[in-house]
């Protein structure tokens, strides 16, 4: 069934492209109209490939093709089209054909296709017909199917880019992973600098600061003393903080699944992990995926009023895909600060990063990092 709609679809658009011919080929020979007859154009191959790849269980294809390239792959696909209009055209006349032979043989009422109207269908001519009607319906079908595999090839091979074009694309998305990973690295040192000015540093000043009483004030000096052991005491664990931050021992001894459930454990609301991992990513996905879990979840907890957090890591087509939802209030702006800096950080381990956050939640913060 989804063949032949993909079909019967494929030789109707194929009409419609026939008519749109001359106009279209008339606007892009004007200058002003250029510009619209190359984004029409586009839009129809990217209707095409996805009729292709719905229906007749296509793959490959640019879902933003060139418009040399769409327009080559719309001429090319007409007499496809058209083919499988012809096909499905006979194979109704076929059906309509049989049917009408059957009801008269069951009714015994004259067939209406006959030109003695008196005569009725009898049982020796629909055995008559049963052998050759069964071998053009089935060359009917499989022509039906070489048209469905004709429309594939098209796809793959006129839409997809070559290889000289992926090449293009692969240093455009290196540059920009390059780019992400110099501002993900700048993110982290300012945050790092943050961390220790606003805390370490702050305890460490005290420190001294009390240390520097004790010595001219010897009648003090246990007081003293005891307020600066607090200080340092503090400090140290600030520091703890700071480095499990910036990376947590854990990743590397005990895996993703022991460094989350740190996550867990530190957060001031309940979250709940589902990891659930076949082996262990590499260092780098471990480490961008923890990131992101970390960030996302200090982020519900300071802006989204949530009171839970889910976390679930999977494995999907050999991609890590990390999900964290809140309860919160919603309404967050993946372009903010927090959840730019998320992207950049992802994106500087060749993954996609998405946030659907509609206001009045939930906010969804969806990740996939490849584990290659």
């Amino acid at each position: 069934m989804r063949t032949g709609g993909g079909v019967t679809l494929g030789a109707c658009s194929a009409v419609a492209h026939v008519a749109l011919a001359l106009p279209v080929a008339a606007a892009l020979l004007l200058p002003a109209l250029r510009q619209a007859a190359e984004t029409a154009v586009r839009r129809l191959a990217a209707l095409e490939r996805r009729r292709v790849v719905a229906l007749l269980d296509g793959a490959g294809g640019s879902t933003e093709p060139a418009p040399d390239r769409a327009l080559r792959y719309l001429a090319a696909r007409i007499p496809v089209g058209l083919l499988g209009g012809a096909v499905l055209a006979l194979l109704g006349l076929g059906l309509a054909f049989a049917v009408t032979l059957v009801f008269s043989w069951v009714t015994q009422t004259p067939w209406m296709l006959e030109r003695d109207p008196g005569t009725v269908i009898s049982g020796g001519a629909i055995a008559y017909y049963a052998v050759p009607g069964a071998v053009l319906l089935y060359l009917a079908l499989a022509g039906a199917a070489g048209v469905a595999r004709w429309d594939r090839a098209l796809l793959a091979r006129l839409l997809t880019p070559s290889r000289e074009e992926r090449l293009a694309q692969r240093v455009e998305e290196l540059a920009r992973t390059r780019d992400a990973v110099v501002a993900a690295v700048d993110d982290e040192r300012r945050r790092i600098e943050r961390d220790l000015h606003d805390g370490v540093q702050q305890r460490l000043v005290a420190l001294g600061m009390l240390l520097g009483r004790a010595r001219r004030h010897p009648d003090r000096a246990e007081e003293l003393v005891a307020q600066a052991h607090d200080e340092a005491r503090h400090a140290l664990v600030e520091l703890r903080d700071v480095s499990w931050r910036v990376y947590p021992a854990a990743l590397d001894t005990g895996g993703l699944a022991a460094a989350l459930e740190s996550v867990a454990e530190r957060a001031p609301l309940p979250v709940r992990i589902r990891c659930d991992l076949p082996a262990e990513p590499p260092a780098t996905v471990r480490a961008a995926a923890w990131f992101l879990i970390s960030e996302a979840v200090t982020n519900a907890a300071k802006h989204s009023g949530a009171l839970r957090v889910d976390v679930e890591v999977t494995v999907v087509d050999g991609r890590l895909r990390v999900a964290v939802r809140d309860d919160g209030r919603g309404g967050a702006d993946p372009g903010g600060g927090g959840l730019a800096g998320l992207a950049r950080r992802v994106a500087a381990a060749d993954g996609v990063l998405t946030v659907d956050s509609p206001p009045g939640g939930p906010t969804v913060v969806t990740a996939e990092l490849p584990c290659a």
